[in-house]
């Protein structure tokens, strides 16, 4: 089969290499599927580089969330069959970046009928990690104000579609007018190009003072320190992550005398310590995609030599909304 591996830790674009390895064999409690779709996560880009949390040995296949078809169980496996379509994570060092992948039954869960399989493929970790932020996190109520950074992007588009369903009211923060026209269509109430506006200014207009009830922050940086200029009275900041490279350092003597809260999220976490909680995040995203409340913005379906490009610009914040590859060229 066909593969994309890094030999050597670097950018994306350098380091990731076409080849031909042989298809995985399912351990016990695993399964392998045909990967029919694979997202792009910005932690693909940090897996080459060598600086995620999970450092797989040299030569490994980056991918971190795909959708499949059940093509072998593994001893001990019976809540899947071949032929199944499944959504989740594969087996690192063995990614989803290729035409078969191996998976953890445990982090294996049916696609939801109503998205395709690009649409499927972006769904898992985008868009559980918006849904834990929001609800498990922040206690998101309707009608209420959230601020969401890099509002065009992956997690951010998943968050706005997912406060948007649960009745809030959405300003989203983004760099350069097409991401703020992709932002617009998602959903988002009021947009604001950071390029050319102060979301500061904007949100405190917007609430008459008041300030966002809830800041969804996966950038970090500068983009949290000044949310902490117009988050609400009793408001929750979500720290997501940390894609501007620059890890905040919050005075906390400024949450006290605002009373807001600030709250961490790593999803990954919940499928070690939660993993019921995980499956019935699943089922409620599934139902909200049978209403066609939330639906991943799939704004690239690319080949899998196009994929070192695609994770480059993912990286370089060049790209908007989920770029998805399609491994087999016969789909």
């Amino acid at each position: 089969m066909r593969a994309l591996r890094v030999h050597e830790l670097g950018e994306p674009k350098d380091v990731l290499r076409l080849e031909e390895v042989p298809v995985p064999e399912p351990a016990p409690g695993q399964i392998v599927v045909r990967v029919l779709a694979t997202a792009v996560n910005f932690p693909d880009a940090l897996l080459c580089r060598g600086v995620y949390q999970e450092k797989p040995p040299l030569p490994f296949t980056p991918g971190v969330e795909l959708c499949g078809e059940v093509v072998a169980l593994g001893e001990g496996v019976t809540t899947v069959a071949e032929g199944d379509r499944v959504i989740g994570s594969p087996v690192l060092p063995r990614g989803s970046f290729a035409e078969y992948a191996p998976m953890e039954i445990g982090r294996v869960f049916p696609a939801p009928p109503a998205l395709t399989d690009t649409e499927a493929a972006a769904l898992f970790i985008g868009y559980q990690t918006g849904w834990f932020a929001l609800h498990r996190r922040a206690g998101l109520r309707e009608g209420e104000t959230v601020l969401v950074h890099a509002a065009a992007g992956g997690v951010g588009s998943a968050a706005v579609q997912l406060a948007k369903a649960a009745g809030a009211r959405v300003i989203g923060v983004v760099g350069g007018a097409a991401k703020a026209e992709y932002a617009r269509a998602l959903g988002a109430d009021i947009v604001v190009d950071r390029h050319t506006e102060d979301f500061v200014s904007v949100v405190k207009e917007a609430t008459d003072g008041r300030g966002a009830d809830v800041v969804y922050d996966p950038v970090g940086g500068e983009s949290y320190t000044r949310s902490t200029k117009c988050i609400a009275f009793e408001g929750r900041i979500v720290v997501v992550g940390f894609a501007s490279g620059t890890i905040p350092t919050p005075g906390l003597n400024h949450a006290l005398v605002k009373n807001y809260s600030l709250l961490g999220l790593h999803w990954g976490l919940y499928n070690k310590r939660n993993p019921a909680l995980v499956a019935r995040c699943h089922e409620e995203l599934t139902a909200l995609a049978d209403r066609g409340l939330v639906k991943p913005a799939v704004s690239e379906v690319l080949a899998l030599e196009e994929l070192p490009d695609g994770v480059q610009r993912l990286a370089d914040g060049s790209t908007v909304g989920r770029l998805v590859a399609v491994p087999h060229a016969d789909r």
